[in-house]
């Protein structure tokens, strides 16, 4: 046989060479074929939300406590930095609706009072630090109530709300974007409640219907550490407006009807971010912004203190008879009227993270309480315990926060197609998730915050019969300026447009003069807190009224927008 040479070029060695550059060519291709269909398989990142309530326990009360109620509830920051618009959360608060004796007569009437510390999706100015919106809701959310000038909507040809509170203070300015807390707050109590006051009379015609509007006007009060007593008061055709519409709802309203005794205390979550991803094994993750409740030295969170509930003799009946010519009334509240309604051990949680991704009755909850004990609360403070390794406690300011496990795993067993988010380690995500890159900032694309302002034109009730003085500014801690004027109390637009007589609104004038004369802002009202220190308002809203303006007048915003 003929032996083959084998030319120089093509050596044993080199055609070892190019097999072995055609194999690991080959791997690659194969492995990238591999990732890609692995890839196709694995679901990208999905961006959602965690949200839901925490619920507390409580005894029941007698209905005879119906005329308002009080509260501490805790101010700090829910998440480690304001992430934007599209995050909605409050603090603890309650739904206070009126009591009724009988059948209805329409199928649904839903309205209440439901306003409380937070942070909401039409926040314009807001930061970590959490406000305070009245929140007023009229008949099936037609309109709202958040404040002096501060509603639902924009349009001012269209009340929805936004003249449904009068100012009642001279020394505290009210923004509409919210009442402002001092910047870096966390943990310290804000005192709030409302009881009902007679700055009106009732009267059977209202609007030139035959429909009544009764005198209660359900008046806000502070306890906090630079500001205290009655803010501002819903005006009484807040509600009864809508019976002008359908008689048949006539004295249905809290214009007229006492308060529900017993009322649930809450944490309402809506919207705290989150991401989800599954891994190639088919494993789902998810992750929630960083965050966190206030943590005292003892390790304890005391987010809810000192529930108050009142008969209507505890304030109505002395300033009753105060306004009808006897003595002045003190305005501190009469505890003996009162009852301080007790916390039951144990919170339940139902959060949840949804997103359109999910079908509704797809989302799982979270196992929030599997790691919250809350058998530390006691009758006057509900108090929570974070335990486990996930948490971790850090100090803001003057306080102290935990932080809430941040990651997440889905699991299932048996036939259970729905399962449980339950907390893990940021070590157990696996990287390929995408999970630990996320951030939680405030999205690049959140709008330019929008001004707030009312009516200009000469012929509006802003400048008919007008201000007495203004225009002034003030810069707050939120980066916002308020421009607001003194108007003499019974000619603020919101009383122009309450359904008021002249000779209404001038006696409401003459018992507004008693209140400033008497319940000045250093008195005691509300009860205080049994533990703990009070919260502080932002200094810049504390205003002192022009000379010859002390009695009888009231600041009112007319602008709150950036200002460089």
């Amino acid at each position: 046989m003929e032996r083959i040479t084998l030319p120089a070029s093509l050596s044993k060695r080199s055609i070892f060479m190019q097999l072995k550059c055609i194999t690991v060519n080959v791997f690659f291709m194969l492995m990238a074929t591999l990732a890609a269909a692995q890839d196709s398989l694995r679901m990208p990142l999905r961006k959602g939300n965690i949200g839901g309530y925490m619920i507390t326990r409580l005894e029941k009360v007698d209905q005879s406590f119906n005329a308002g109620y009080s509260m501490y509830a805790a101010a700090w920051p829910l998440v480690k930095e304001y992430p934007g618009r599209s995050f909605q959360s409050g603090l603890f608060g309650t739904w206070m609706h009126p009591e009724h004796d009988g059948p209805l007569p329409v199928e649904k009437l839903y309205t209440d009072i439901e306003g409380g510390l937070g942070w909401w999706r039409d926040t314009e100015f807001a930061t970590a630090t959490p406000k305070f919106i009245m929140g007023g809701v009229q008949l099936n959310f037609a309109g709202w109530a958040n404040g002096p000038g501060a509603g639902k909507g924009r349009d001012w040809s269209k009340s929805k709300g936004k003249y449904g509170v009068a100012q009642l203070s001279p020394w505290l300015l009210w923004p509409p974007d919210g009442l402002n807390l001092r910047q870096g707050t966390c943990g310290e109590w804000f005192g709030s409640g409302y009881l009902p006051l007679p700055l009106t009379e009732p009267k059977l015609v209202t609007a030139g219907k035959d429909v009544p509007t009764g005198n209660q006007c359900w008046t806000l009060f502070l306890n906090t550490g630079n500001f205290k007593g009655p803010v501002a008061f819903f005006t009484p055709y807040f509600w009864s407006e809508a019976s002008v519409d359908n008689p048949l709802l006539g004295g249905l309203f809290p214009d007229t009807r006492p308060s529900k005794a017993n009322k649930p205390f809450q944490m309402e979550t809506q919207h705290i971010h989150s991401y989800e991803a599954t891994d190639t094994k088919g494993q789902t993750f998810a992750r929630m912004a960083p965050t966190q409740y206030p943590v005292g030295p003892d390790g304890n969170s005391e987010l809810l203190q000192r529930l108050m509930v009142y008969n209507k003799e505890a304030l109505w009946k002395d300033v009753e008879a105060w306004f009808k010519g006897g003595k002045p009334a003190s305005g501190m509240i009469d505890t003996s009227k009162a009852h301080m309604q007790k916390f039951e051990k144990g919170v339940r949680s139902n959060w949840k993270i949804y997103g359109d991704h999910i079908p509704k009755e797809k989302r799982a909850l979270t196992n929030i309480t599997s790691y919250m004990d809350a058998n530390v609360t006691d009758a006057a403070t509900l108090k929570v315990r974070w335990q486990g390794e996930l948490i971790s406690s850090r100090k803001i300011g003057n306080g102290a926060v935990v932080t809430l496990p941040e990651y997440y795993k889905l699991l299932t067993s048996g036939n259970d197609t729905i399962g449980t988010w339950v907390a893990v380690a940021a070590t157990e995500v696996p990287a390929e998730t995408g999970l630990h890159g996320m951030s939680f900032g405030r999205a690049e694309d959140d709008r330019t915050s929008l001004v707030y302002t009312t009516p200009k034109e000469d012929t509006s009730c802003w400048k008919t019969p007008g201000p007495a003085a203004g225009p002034f500014k003030v810069k707050l801690g939120d980066g916002s300026t308020l421009t607001y004027y003194w108007y003499r109390f019974a000619d603020q637009p919101a009383l122009l447009n309450a359904s008021l007589s002249s000779k209404e609104r001038e006696e409401m004038q003459r018992r507004a003069e008693l209140l400033h004369r008497f319940w000045t802002k250093e008195r005691e009202y509300l009860p205080p807190p049994m533990s703990g220190t009070l919260a502080y308002l932002d200094p810049a809203l504390i205003v002192k009224p022009p000379k010859g303006m002390e009695i009888g007048y009231v600041p009112i915003v007319t602008q709150q927008g950036l200002e460089k």
